[in-house]
C-alpha cells in the first residue's frame, strides 16, 4: 500500500498550542489533520447527553457501536452523528470528563483502533496525549510540545473567553493542573523512545513560528 506522505505525530499538554500548530502545518504540507482529543471528547460530550458514566461499560460498548464521529479536517468541525460539535467538546465542562472516558480500555481501544486506520496511508499531523508513544509510534516525526503553565492558562483562558464562556483565569489554571497530574499518571503501553521525540517549548513562541519550526523538520524528514 503506497503511503501519501509522512506521519507527523504532535503531543502536548493543554495550552501548549498543539491543536492549532497541527491543523496550520496540515494545511502548509497539503495533509490530513487528525485531532485525536477531538474525538474523545466527542466521546465525553455524547455519553454525557445520554447520561452514560464512565463506569457503564455496556453503555458505552452500545454508545461506540451507534454513534459516528467524524472529522471534517478540511473545515476544521468535529461531528457527532452529522451535528456540528466543534464548539461543544470545548467546553470546560466536557473538557473535565474527557480523561475519565479516555481511561476506560474499550474507549481507547476502539477510537485508537479508528486513528490508526485513518493514518496508515500517511500524510497526515495527528495531535493529542500519547499520540507518538501509543497511536502512531513508527511516526517519522514525533514531536512533544511544552510551555510555562501560567502561559498556558492564559492561552486558555483567552481562548475561552473569545469564544463567551465565562471562566476565571484561576479556574482555567485549576483545571490545567488537575489535566496535568491526570496526564502525569496515565500510562497506556507507550512504545516510543525519549530521543526519538523533539521536544519545543512554545512558552515565548508565537503560533506563526511553531508552524514554521515544525513544518522545517518536517522537511528535513522528507515532507
Amino acid at each position: 500500500m503506497k503511503r501519501r506522505g509522512l506521519v507527523i505525530a504532535i503531543d502536548g499538554t493543554i495550552g501548549t498550542g498543539k491543536t492549532t500548530t497541527a491543523r496550520q502545518v496540515a494545511e502548509r504540507l497539503g495533509y490530513r489533520h487528525l485531532d485525536t482529543g477531538a474525538m474523545y471528547r466527542a466521546v465525553a460530550l455524547a455519553a454525557t447527553r445520554r447520561g452514560v458514566g464512565p463506569e457503564d461499560e455496556d453503555a458505552l460498548e452500545a454508545l461506540l457501536a451507534t454513534a459516528t464521529i467524524d472529522l471534517d479536517s478540511g473545515r476544521g468541525r468535529v461531528l457527532l452523528d452529522g451535528q456540528d460539535i466543534s464548539e461543544a467538546i470545548r467546553r470546560p465542562d466536557i473538557t473535565r470528563r474527557a480523561g475519565a472516558y479516555a481511561n476506560v480500555p474499550l474507549v481507547r481501544h476502539s477510537l485508537v483502533t479508528q486513528q490508526q486506520r485513518l493514518g496508515q496511508l500517511g500524510g497526515v499531523v495527528a495531535e493529542g496525549r500519547d499520540i507518538a508513544a501509543v497511536v502512531f509510534p513508527d511516526a517519522e516525526l514525533k514531536i512533544a510540545l511544552v510551555a510555562d503553565l501560567d502561559e498556558r492558562a492564559r492561552r486558555r483562558h483567552r481562548e475561552l473567553t473569545d469564544k463567551g464562556v465565562c471562566i476565571t483565569l484561576e479556574q482555567v489554571r485549576s483545571d490545567i493542573q488537575t489535566r496535568d497530574r491526570e496526564d502525569a499518571v496515565r500510562d497506556y503501553g507507550g512504545t516510543s523512545a525519549a530521543n526519538e521525540i523533539v521536544e519545543i517549548d512554545t512558552t515565548d513562541m508565537t503560533l506563526a513560528d511553531q508552524v514554521d519550526c515544525v513544518v522545517a523538520l518536517a522537511r528535513q524528514r522528507g515532507a
